[in-house]
C-alpha cells in the first residue's frame, strides 16, 4: 500500500503543478488600433483589409481594429472597425468636437490619422489643418495619455477642376515632419508615416482622389512596419 502511493506521488504533483501553471498564463492584450480618417480610410478604405492580413500572416494576431463604424466589404473577412467618415475635414472634426465620443466608444491604443484631404480641396491651408491636428492629439491624450499615434503625410490628389490641390498636398506633407517632432513625447510618441512617396493619383486611383485596389495595397505596405513597431511595445493603456 505504502508502495503504490509513493508510486503515485508524483503523477499527482504533476498533474496539480501543469493546472496551477495554466491558471497563471494570461493571454496577451490585443492591441487596439483605431483607423481614423475620412472616405479613403472609411469607404471602402480596402487598405485596412490589406494591413489586417498582413499583420496576422506575420504573426501579430493580438489587434483589434476598433471604430465607430464597420464596412468595407473588400471581397475578404476582416476586422472592418474604423472612423473613416466620408467628407470629413480635419478641421471640421475639431472644431465641432466629434472625436473625443468616437475615442470613448473606441478606446484606442493606437490611432492611424489620414486626414486633410478634404480641407485642401476645399481650399484649407497648411497652417489651419496642423492646428486641427493639434486639438486631436490633445483630445486622444487626454482621453489616454500613452496613446501612440501614427500620422500620415497624405496621399497624392489631383482631382478634376482644382488644379492647385496636388500643390497643398505637397505644402502639408512638407510641415507635417517638424510639426510632429516638436509635438512628439516619449509617452505617446507621434510616427510620421509617409503615405505619398511612390503613390500615383493616376494610375492608383479612380478619380485623382480615392484608391483602387494598387493604391489600397500601397497604403497598407507604408502602414505596416510602424504598426509592427508598435506592437513591440508593451500595452499600457487603461482597460
Amino acid at each position: 500500500m505504502t508502495v503504490r502511493r509513493v508510486g503515485r506521488v508524483p503523477a499527482i504533483l504533476v498533474a496539480i503543478s501543469a493546472v496551477v501553471a495554466m491558471a497563471w498564463v494570461v493571454p496577451p492584450p490585443q492591441l487596439r488600433i483605431l483607423p481614423l480618417g475620412d472616405s479613403i480610410t472609411g469607404a471602402p478604405g480596402c487598405w485596412r483589409a490589406e494591413l489586417w492580413h498582413r499583420l496576422r500572416e506575420r504573426g501579430h494576431t493580438a489587434i483589434d481594429f476598433v471604430g465607430t463604424r464597420t464596412g468595407g466589404s473588400c471581397g475578404t473577412t476582416y476586422d472592418r472597425d474604423h472612423a473613416g467618415y466620408s467628407g470629413f475635414r480635419a478641421t471640421v472634426i475639431a472644431r465641432e468636437n466629434l472625436l473625443p465620443s468616437w475615442l470613448a466608444t473606441a478606446r484606442p491604443d493606437v490611432v492611424l490619422i489620414h486626414l486633410g484631404t478634404n480641407d485642401l480641396w476645399h481650399g484649407v491651408g497648411t497652417e489651419a489643418v496642423l492646428a486641427a491636428y493639434g486639438k486631436l492629439v490633445e483630445q486622444i491624450r487626454a482621453h489616454n495619455p500613452v496613446t501612440r499615434i501614427l500620422l500620415a503625410q497624405i496621399i497624392p490628389m489631383a482631382p478634376r477642376g482644382c488644379a492647385s490641390c496636388g500643390q497643398r498636398v505637397v505644402a502639408l506633407n512638407r510641415a507635417i515632419p517638424g510639426w510632429a517632432a516638436a509635438r512628439s513625447t516619449a509617452r505617446s510618441p507621434i510616427v510620421v508615416v509617409d503615405q505619398w512617396t511612390g503613390f500615383d493619383p493616376a494610375a492608383d486611383t479612380n478619380d485623382g482622389v480615392h484608391p483602387v485596389d494598387s493604391g489600397f495595397r500601397k497604403i497598407a505596405a507604408r502602414w505596416f512596419p510602424a504598426v509592427a513597431a508598435a506592437l513591440a511595445t508593451p500595452v499600457t493603456s487603461p482597460r
